[in-house]
């Protein structure tokens, strides 16, 4: 047995949450690609069949009440609501995080009011914030200003309405300060809005503690919704009276079944709400989320630095001098769950990666991504992980 085996033995021996991994669904492959699609919980595939079968299969129509099927994007938002720092009555689950994006980026800019007629976004954001903050800043008659996250202070000002920021970095997974920035943001009377999804699940967040006006986030990633499971759009308590959704629809209307043809807005985070759930998904997701019951999201992040940490002590070790360079900062205080190596034929060498059983992804043009997910990776699946890719590059 190698040192760096023994140490990872020892390491899951000691961890406080090796026992959720029974939890999901995994076979023997090394799972590092958490942060694109999680792994499915054990709970997921027979809720999911009693949904079909008996809820839409027997009750039909009646599940909307009976079931529960009317309330559950207020229900599950309840439910994230303790993973990323946020009191009851402010997250509302449904529709995609784009539609999310434009939905809270437009209710800031008008919140901002006359004046601040420019919009501040993360130049290196995911593409469809991007593309989303753009058309917004059409829609809104806004100038959009792309900057880096380091950048954002020295270019806030009276004109700025609102800043649309990404929590992690999906590229090289780089930790973004959330309290420094969202009060740098609050500092000149702006509003910011918070991307969470490479974070959520993975790390604590905040969101009352820090201010936070506005967030959204996926929930396939650390949350292991399923794929395509829908959103969540957080609104602080003190400006869900003043959201203005750009998306006004019969699911956020004051009474919903009242058929009125004008609109007024239902009170809370319910104004988020558009049209009708998608109840599969949604349910599948409440059924996912129940592997957090009793879980410390700051045992989680505890656990996802060791990971990290061990993951790049093992590639320092297995694989060659020069080889592959780590883009993802080192200080703890700006990582989030994942690690990105820079490899020069990085599309090839994921690919004998995952016919080696050690699954991460790939982002063009020279990066190696792996994502830890705490809840089911262990210390052996990274040791084992590293020493493949040590082989598989030499």
């Amino acid at each position: 047995m190698s040192e760096l085996d023994f140490k990872a033995r020892e390491l899951d021996a000691g961890d406080q949450l090796a026992g959720l991994r029974s939890q999901f669904l995994l076979d023997d492959v090394v799972y590092l690609d958490g942060n694109s699609l999680g792994a499915l919980p054990a709970s997921v595939p027979g809720r999911v069949e009693d949904v079909v079968r008996r809820q839409w299969g027997e009750l039909r129509i009646r599940s909307w009440d009976e079931s529960g099927w009317w309330t559950a994007p207020e229900r599950i938002g309840d439910l994230i609501a303790p993973l990323v720092g946020a009191a009851a009555g402010q997250i509302v689950v449904g529709d995609s995080t784009s539609v999310n994006v434009f939905k809270a980026l437009v209710a800031a800019v008008r919140m901002a009011g006359p004046g601040r007629d420019e919009i501040v976004v993360d130049a290196t954001t995911f593409p469809t914030d991007g593309y989303i903050a753009e058309s917004a800043a059409r829609m809104t008659g806004c100038t959009l200003r792309p900057v880096t996250p380091a950048e954002v202070p020295g270019v806030l000002g009276e004109r700025t309405a609102a800043v649309l920021l990404n929590h992690v970095d999906y590229r090289s997974g780089r930790l973004h300060d959330l309290p420094g920035l969202t009060a740098a943001v609050h500092a000149v009377g702006a509003y910011v809005v918070w991307d969470l999804c490479h974070s959520a699940g993975a790390m604590p967040v905040g969101l009352d503690e820090h201010g936070v006006d506005l967030a959204v986030g996926c929930t396939y990633k650390y949350l292991n919704g399923g794929p395509g499971s829908p959103a969540y759009l957080y609104v602080r308590s003190g400006l869900q009276d003043r959201f203005d959704s750009p998306l006004p629809g019969w699911n956020s209307h004051v009474e919903p079944f009242g058929m009125r043809p004008d609109f007024e807005a239902a009170p809370g985070a319910l104004r988020g709400r558009v049209g009708t759930p998608d109840i599969l998904s949604m349910l599948a997701l409440e059924a996912a989320l129940e592997v957090w019951d009793g879980v410390s999201i700051e045992a989680v992040r505890a656990k996802s630095l060791a990971l990290t940490d061990f993951f790049l002590e093992c590639v320092s070790a297995y694989v060659d001098e020069g080889r592959v360079e780590c883009v993802t900062p080192l200080a703890h205080a700006e990582r989030g769950s994942q690690v990105a190596l820079r490899c020069d034929d990085a599309g090839d060498v994921m690919k004998r990666l995952i016919e080696r059983g050690v699954v991460g992804d790939f982002r063009h043009p020279d990066v190696l991504r792996f994502g830890f997910t705490p809840l089911y990776v262990g210390f052996r699946d990274v040791e084992r992980a590293a020493r493949v890719l040590g082989e598989v590059v030499a």
